[in-house]
């Protein structure tokens, strides 16, 4: 079963000077094995949005749920709904506290009062999976290693929960293009080999379109886009509404399509653009010839 916003608005501060609602009358629906980016700029409401996934944020109105469980409430039922899906937060290795590496991937599955044997097996598998080598990294300071190393080392954290979803917020926030090229690779890896769910917010609107199965655009904590790339690509007012831009290779496309190329815009990787393009050359000059 999905995970399911109905009709969420969400109020800072209310009843103050400062309340602000960050949501309005938001439904959304993640289903089973899918893998969605959210995307707005800040303020629209996207990381709010994320933070009801799993109860951390409960709605001020309407309801959020997990496999068909609400996430409000302290039942075992509810918490055990909660505890399906993993968060990881932007610059997640803020989060980070523990001596070691392995101290800090241990550190949630030790809160389940799982057996010893059981929490090891969990913590060499979330470190194989992240591509941080066991007996290397086990026994060092999380504080020692690279941005795109600490940021894996949190990810582990959450996967050794093995949650059925896993939310990731700007999970490329601040890493060097090597260390981001390798970590959208795992996230793309997560997704076909564990069949997990995945959402993840972002603002680069490339890796959207590299790695999205579905696409929601923020505006004002209202949702503009819920649509495949295919589609939510080419709302050009409500991503203008949103003030988003669409993926560099759509631009390109779309403008080269103006000028009377006679290509297909939809292409959301450069490989895929320069086939287009390609394409579009050769069935010009068998037109003209």
């Amino acid at each position: 079963m999905p995970i399911e916003l109905k009709g969420v608005t969400y109020t800072y501060m209310k009843g103050t000077p400062f309340e602000r609602t960050a949501l309005n009358d938001v439904s959304l629906t993640i289903a089973d094995g899918s893998l969605t980016a959210i995307a707005g700029h800040t303020g629209s409401g996207k990381s709010t949005l994320v933070q009801h996934l799993n109860g951390i944020l409960h709605p001020t109105k309407g309801e959020a749920l997990v496999d068909g469980v609400s996430l409000d409430g302290k039942g075992k039922e509810n918490l055990l709904a909660r505890r399906k899906v993993g968060m990881v937060f932007q610059y997640p290795e803020q989060q980070l506290f523990e001596e070691t590496v392995a101290a800090d991937i241990a550190f949630g599955p030790k809160n389940l009062e799982l057996p010893e044997e059981e929490i090891n097996r969990r913590v060499r598998s979330a470190m194989d999976f992240v591509q941080l080598d066991y007996e290397t990294y086990k026994d060092v300071s999380p504080f020692r290693l690279s941005g795109g190393q600490m940021r894996r080392v949190a990810i582990a954290g959450v996967l050794a929960l093995e949650p059925s979803y896993l939310v990731l917020d700007e999970p490329t926030a601040g890493l060097d293009p090597r260390a981001r090229e390798e970590l959208l690779r795992r996230i793309a890896e997560l997704h076909r080999k564990k069949k997990l769910t995945i959402i993840f917010v972002s603002h680069n609107m490339e890796d959207i379109a590299r790695m999205a199965e579905r696409v929601v655009f923020m505006h004002d904590g209202r949702i503009l886009v819920d649509a495949p790339p295919s589609e939510a690509f080419f709302a050009e007012a409500e991503m203008r509404e949103a003030g988003l831009a669409a993926p560099p290779t759509v631009a390109l496309l779309s403008r080269l399509r103006a000028a009377g190329l006679p290509v297909e815009a939809d292409a959301f990787t450069a490989d895929e653009a320069v086939k287009r393009i390609a394409k579009a050359l050769q069935k010009k000059k068998g037109t003209l010839c």
